[in-house]
């Protein structure tokens, strides 16, 4: 997805929330961003969320600490995320439009910086990281949502050579990072019918409806979900990865 593509898809995300799915996920892999935050962070940590989107996984799950921002470079989400700030009651937290690949943060300032499903620029993370500061993205690989993108021929990063998740792992090492490690992470995320699964593949880029502007081939979705359907729910398997990282001492 183009990064003008990418504005005016999260432009329209900001007026619609994944709830309205009614997805229930079934983790197959131990690897979890959230408990690596919880882990890391202390009373006095600094925190960085990279495309943090609305808000909702930051305000729900990040630990009270000194200091929590979250970015995205589309402004219609982080009006999204100042409204569910408002409506959370936290503190201690704000949000800002900021392109990832051009950052506008303190030098050393940040304890842990997260990325969730976006694109990073590791060597502009570690500027910002304070030494001993870990770094953790999780991302969306090739092999996301596989079956459903073979049988329709397309999807996001379907015709890359190589995987994001070994394009993101070779950037961090290059940046300087230590102790890095990738690990596949596995889900199974269930529907709670057609109509809904359908909704979710015309607002999220699986399939580049969006992108390109092209709609849903009926007859290979009623295919997909003819063989995906269980207990009246139609599953849909998630391959993401989760790499960390620490910025030397």
């Amino acid at each position: 997805m183009s990064q003008n593509n990418a504005l005016d898809y999260y432009g329209r995300l900001g007026n619609w929330s994944f709830d309205e799915f009614g997805i229930h996920t079934e983790s197959l892999t131990s690897w979890d961003l959230n408990e690596l935050i919880n882990k890391y962070a202390d009373s006095d940590s600094r925190i960085l969320d990279l495309g943090t989107g609305g808000g909702e996984k930051l305000l729900a799950d990040y630990p009270e600490c000194r200091k929590i921002l979250g970015t995205d470079f589309s402004p219609e989400m982080i009006d999204t995320a100042k409204r569910n700030l408002e409506r959370s009651g936290r503190k201690n937290i704000t949000f800002k439009v900021m392109d990832n690949l051009q950052m506008d943060v303190p030098d050393e300032y940040f304890d842990i910086v997260a990325a969730r499903h976006t694109i990073t620029d590791p060597a502009q993370i570690m500027k910002c990281l304070k030494p001993g500061g870990h770094l953790l993205i999780r991302g969306v690989d090739k092999y996301d949502c596989w079956s459903l993108k073979k049988l329709f021929g397309r999807g996001q990063a379907y015709d890359d050579a190589v995987p994001v998740s070994i394009r993101d792992y070779e950037a961090v090492l290059n940046a300087g990072f230590t102790e890095v490690e990738l690990v596949p992470i596995h889900e199974r995320e269930y529907f709670r019918d057609a109509d809904a699964f359908r909704a979710f593949l015309e607002k999220v880029p699986i399939l580049n409806v969006c992108d390109e502007d092209r709609t849903l081939e009926e007859d290979k979705l009623r295919e997909y979900i003819a063989g995906n359907t269980f207990g009246g729910q139609i599953r849909l398997l998630r391959n993401y990865y989760g790499i960390s990282a620490v910025k030397r001492s």
